[in-house]
């Protein structure tokens, strides 16, 4: 999208003031959209400048790929929807058409008809004849019609898909005792079973292989006429359309960039987009883990696999950011010491790093946040995911800052902490320390958590199956806790005193046992990822230290608290945990991480479950958070050269989604 705007200095727009974002875009469902502001943009050099916005528009073509990998009618749906929503020409007061809008701007939420987190299907609040009287209201040719299909038949095939609970009801199915690809609605795998992917993949993998291909990663895993196919993402491949444009984008970001080694980072993605090969995916992982000179960066492709239940397959998402110079000291500091947290870890000498190889860690300014990336994004991001990378070539470590300090903002003032806190000593320690605590358990968590360790010669990376995301994301966040209360955090400066950690502990536990369930529906149990593994390490440690009451929860007018008694014991127990979790992630011990998933991050204690929703039902707060981008316009004089890239934050929620629609929808409809 670009813009003349003849004169030098037209199109500008200052950087808005901090207190600007403390109020939400938008709010429905359970869902609050922010803005994030972009600071130091402007003081960015032109080509910089150019570079993100290159890079941005690479971002944006990828937003079909994710919407059909959550789901193979996902992008049929969005367009359906969209129609209506723009063409209607009906009373939009009706309290249904009202209920239409909030399930557009759900499935914008999730890039699909389903929860982004929970990955429970959503269902309408409107009734399938008032799908059928507003569908059949607008032109047929706005709609996603299949060839030779009718407005009637449109109707027909996905008036179950939204209504039926029991039609695709998971996008991403993590219960035990089931098979998680067929009970799975991502569109990941058509007509397969979950033993049939194990073992084809299985048959692939050579365990004398020291630099194993990340094996799925980029493709889709079909059954064509009896035979196991796979279908890779790539130019010419499935989502070529999509792919080929962004490859356009990357090939004008090529022109402007700050130096050879992100230009051998851009080629070699482009390299890998064109052919699909995954020993490319790690030449491209080489060469994006050893820039560490430019200020710009980027995440474009196929990342994580969140989105998969075997762990495999990876989605689309996009992130690009420059380096905050001066927040960056921090974890420049900690990226220095890495051998000696590598060397302290209270794991068996036997899986850690001997020499740990390039690690590097950055706290970033985002510019774009597209795919998986989008609206809902990380705070924190660790890459490349392979083993063998990691040990021979090191990792990169973000924290997002400026995505955390919109969150900060919108926190400002909303109860939380009085409604769920024990004390005014915790709610103290929080005001003082929780930004500063919770950014470094963030710096620790990606830039050393995930990055330590090894396997033992001959481990099969997937060996923990659909419980290796849950294993890997508590041994990164047990990293971080166990250091946060270290003497070392005050000796290096990233802590202002010895009390300060105790705001992160608290806050985690308390998460973790407690106020985390307000992101479940009741009378459900846990299966995302994250939230697993949260309530896996509060719940193991709330056991392990009954009997000398390091943590308890009490009763206090009918309310229900977290306190903690022990932070020193706490901390060992942190480490303890760490141990037995880097030996079945070492060693590849898919029962010991069942068990321990199983056993401690699944289960919900369904009645404190109910008072935890009562008790955030009445501070009237939104449990999820997304977010809308900043506009970049190129700005040109009257020869047409490029003088200025303007950035905006004026942009809506619904308007900005609906650009994205029509600007950047490359994909077939899939029917």
């Amino acid at each position: 999208m670009t813009t003349l705007l003849v004169a030098c200095g037209a199109g500008k727009a200052s950087t808005p003031k901090l207190e600007d974002f403390h109020f939400p875009v938008d709010r429905f469902a359970d869902i609050e959209i922010l803005r994030y502001r972009v600071p130091d943009f402007e003081t960015l050099n032109l080509k910089q400048k150019e570079l993100i916005y290159y890079l941005s528009q690479a971002a944006l073509e990828g937003r079909d790929i994710f919407y059909d990998q959550n789901g193979k009618y996902n992008l049929c749906i969005r367009r359906t929807l969209e129609a209506v929503y723009v063409n209607y020409k009906g009373n939009r007061k009706n309290p249904e058409f009202k209920e239409f809008t909030v399930y557009l701007k759900r499935v914008w939420m999730g890039n699909g008809i389903h929860h982004h987190y929970s990955q429970d299907k959503y269902i309408p609040g409107f009734s399938a004849d008032y799908f059928a009287t507003v569908v059949k209201s607008i032109k047929p040719t706005t709609l996603p019609l299949a060839k030779g299909e009718t407005v009637d038949m449109l109707i027909t095939r996905l008036t179950p898909i939204l209504f039926d609970p029991k039609v695709y009801p998971k996008r991403t199915n993590q219960a035990q005792g089931v098979d998680l690809i067929k009970t799975s609605a991502n569109n990941y795998y058509e007509g397969v079973t979950q033993q049939e992917v194990e073992d084809f993949y299985g048959k692939m993998k050579n365990p004398a292989d020291s630099t194993p291909i990340s094996y799925g990663l980029n493709s889709k895993l079909v059954k064509k006429n009896g035979v196991l196919t796979e279908d890779t993402y790539k130019v010419g491949g499935l989502y070529s359309a999509a792919i080929t444009r962004i490859v356009g984008w990357l090939q004008k970001a090529a022109t402007v960039t700050e130096n050879d080694k992100q230009l051998d980072v851009i080629s070699s993605l482009i390299d890998f987009y064109r052919t699909g090969d995954l020993k490319k995916y790690d030449e491209y992982s080489i060469h994006w883990v050893e820039d560490l000179l430019s200020q710009v960066d980027f995440v474009n492709g196929f990342t994580e696999t969140y989105g998969d239940p075997l762990g495999m397959k990876a989605s689309w998402e996009s992130i690009v950011n420059f380096k905050n110079i001066e927040a960056t000291k921090r974890t420049e500091i900690i990226s220095a010491n890495a051998q000696w947290f590598e060397d302290h870890s209270p794991i068996d000498p036997r899986f850690r790093k001997e020499t740990v190889k390039g690690v590097s860690a950055k706290v970033i300014t985002v510019a774009m946040l597209a795919g998986d990336c989008y609206p809902s994004t990380p705070i924190g991001i660790n890459l490349p995911n392979s083993n063998w990378i990691r040990h021979e070539h090191g990792s990169k470590s973000v924290t997002i800052e400026n995505i955390t300090e919109a969150y900060d903002q919108a926190s400002l003032g909303n109860g939380f902490v009085e409604e769920f806190m024990w004390s005014d000593t915790e709610r103290k320690r929080a005001k003082d320390f929780a930004s500063l605590t919770n950014n470094l358990h963030t710096d620790l968590h990606e830039c050393l958590g995930h990055g330590s360790g090894k396997l033992l010669p001959g481990v099969d990376p997937d060996a923990l199956k659909a419980y290796g995301s849950t294993i890997e994301e508590a041994r990164a966040d047990l990293f971080g806790l166990y250091y946060m209360g270290d003497p070392k955090m005050t000796e290096l400066g990233l802590l202002p005193d010895a009390e300060a950690y105790k705001a992160e502990y608290y806050s985690y536990i308390m998460n973790g046992l407690m106020t985390q369930l307000t992101r479940v529906q009741p009378d459900k149990n846990i299966e995302e990822a994250h939230m697993r593994n949260r309530q896996l390490i509060a719940s193991w440690c709330y056991e392990k230290g009954k009997a000398d009451k390091v943590i308890e929860m009490v009763k206090r007018q009918g309310k229900t608290y977290v306190v903690v008694n022990d932070y020193m014991k706490l901390r060992t127990l942190f480490g303890k945990l760490l141990a037995e979790i880097q030996h079945i992630k070492s060693t590849g011990d898919f029962e010991g991480g069942k068990k321990l998933v199983e056993q401690y991050g699944v289960i919900v204690n369904q009645p404190l479950h109910a008072e935890v929703l009562a008790r955030y039902q009445k501070l009237n707060l939104a449990p999820y958070r997304g977010f809308v981008n900043p506009v970049y316009t190129l700005v040109k004089n009257e020869k047409g050269e490029i003088t200025d890239i303007a950035i905006s934050y004026t942009e809506g929620y619904a308007e900005q989604h609906l650009r994205y629609s029509k600007d950047y929808s490359s994909l077939p409809t899939n029917n």
